[in-house]
């Protein structure tokens, strides 16, 4: 029993478990939104619950998984990623390769009890799931192609629900994908010197810190401006309004926090980045409920 407590918490790390918060609450407010333009109802049910769940998890096992695995030879010669169970030997080649396999063939699979339009799209989504870890090697874009394979989210679970993609998730989808390309750019100062003696595309190590807290802002206010449209093309009330502008104001708050000390880019990555999606998705869901 201690092994297999062991291994799970080994697994956990390898996948960080706990970055689900950044994408989960967008599935939703997806997921609800659909309910609700199609029966007047958040509620969507318990079997989409379940299967959003499951595709989500299996997702994003699929992808941190895969990420870890081709990022062996970077991670082991980076002092901040050396105690990785990828690297350090906790999590053998061929255990990663089965966990690979098993959570792109379940969602896959998950997809398959959707819909079809889910089914058909699982294949590319695991594509662009994967393309962050190679697009690094060869260009600074790999922040964007990140924030796609999050933006993806939404749309997911608007096919989930209708059965068709629609105006307002892409909208959505394209904040999400600005909002985690912004604070990627924050998270990779860590790594600016060594992304640069390795010879990696990232734009901290190509442009410089200045720019990257350029462009990162850049970003956070396309985030904003999306995340606007979205709620005007869906109809949203005060509430939800008051969603969008909470997020402007934690998304300034992070930039404060990394101008000011670069050791408090994990408190701005994982504290303020978890609480934004969380509470735009209960200010969405009290607007749908009280509309």
């Amino acid at each position: 029993m201690e092994r297999f407590i062991a291994r799970l918490k080994d697994i956990n790390e390898l996948i960080m478990f706990k970055h689900s918060v950044f994408a989960l609450p967008f599935i939703f407010i997806a997921m609800i939104g659909s309910s609700y333009c199609m029966n007047g109802s958040v509620w969507f049910g318990w079997k989409l619950l379940f299967l959003g769940l499951l595709a989500a998890v299996s997702a994003r096992n699929f992808a941190m998984g895969f990420n870890r695995y081709v990022d062996r030879d970077i991670d082991k010669e980076n002092p901040r990623t050396a105690n990785r169970p990828s690297v350090d030997g906790r999590i053998g080649k061929r255990n990663m390769e089965l966990f690979i396999g098993i959570n792109a063939l379940l969602f896959v699979i998950v997809a398959w009890f959707i819909n079809p339009l889910a089914f058909y799209l699982s294949f590319p989504i695991l594509i662009i799931l994967g393309g962050y870890s190679l697009f690094k090697r060869f260009s600074p874009l790999a922040h964007i192609v990140l924030g796609m394979a999050l933006g993806l989210a939404p749309i997911a679970g608007v096919v989930a629900v209708q059965g068709a993609i629609t105006l307002w998730s892409v909208l959505l989808g394209l904040g999400v994908v600005f909002w985690v390309a912004g604070f990627d750019l924050l998270y990779s100062l860590q790594d600016l010197e060594y992304d640069k003696s390795k010879g990696l595309h990232s734009i901290p190590s190509r442009y410089g810190s200045d720019a990257t807290f350029f462009i990162s802002a850049l970003f956070h206010a396309l985030a904003v401006i999306f995340w606007a449209l979205f709620a005007w093309d869906l109809g949203l009330g005060w509430i939800g309004w008051l969603g969008v502008i909470l997020n402007g104001g934690i998304l300034i708050q992070e930039h404060r926090i990394v101008h000011k000390d670069f050791s408090k880019i994990d408190r701005a990555f994982f504290t303020l980045n978890g609480y934004l999606g969380i509470a735009f998705f209960v200010f969405v869901l009290i607007d749908r409920m009280v509309a």
